[in-house]
């Protein structure tokens, strides 16, 4: 079954259980999905479901550590419950000691030698470890080895 569809399921029985927080994300990401679906013109792929997804759950954390400078700890509570919501339809997260062995066989096979070099391992680096790396954990590795 297509993530879409899986959301749209999991919609239909938050309604049923009448799960008011739930279905309030899921409706906040199918809005998004849509929205993404009509900018590319096209039914979207799993993959691009998935990014959209990453992005919701990035704008949620970026919004936590806003809330936590000010002490808003409820709203604090309610992005990380919608987080959680949204984690369910993402793959496991690549630890950072399974992007580290990769980095050190990508580093040995590319030998490289300053920051210019830093696009093709970012580009090999994110087709080997896929969608369930943290790209921004992936960059400051990256900037961290190749600075020193």
């Amino acid at each position: 079954m297509a993530l879409t569809e899986t959301i749209i399921k999991d919609m239909t029985t938050a309604m049923k259980e009448q799960d008011k927080f739930n279905l309030s994300v899921l409706r906040m990401l199918k809005s998004a999905l849509q929205m993404e679906k009509i900018n590319l013109k096209h039914e979207l792929s799993d993959e691009e479901a998935m990014a959209v997804i990453k992005r919701q759950v990035k704008q949620r954390k970026d919004s936590i550590s806003e809330y936590e400078k000010y002490n808003k700890t409820e709203e604090v509570d309610n992005l990380k419950k919608e987080i959680e919501c949204l984690s369910k339809y993402l793959p496991a997260e690549v630890s950072e000691e399974e992007i580290n062995k990769t980095l050190d066989t990508i580093f040995n096979e590319l030998n490289p030698t300053s920051m210019k070099d830093m696009g093709p391992i970012m580009k090999e680096a994110t087709s080997r470890l896929g969608a369930g790396a943290d790209g921004s954990l992936i960059s400051k590795l990256v900037r961290e080895r190749l600075t020193k």
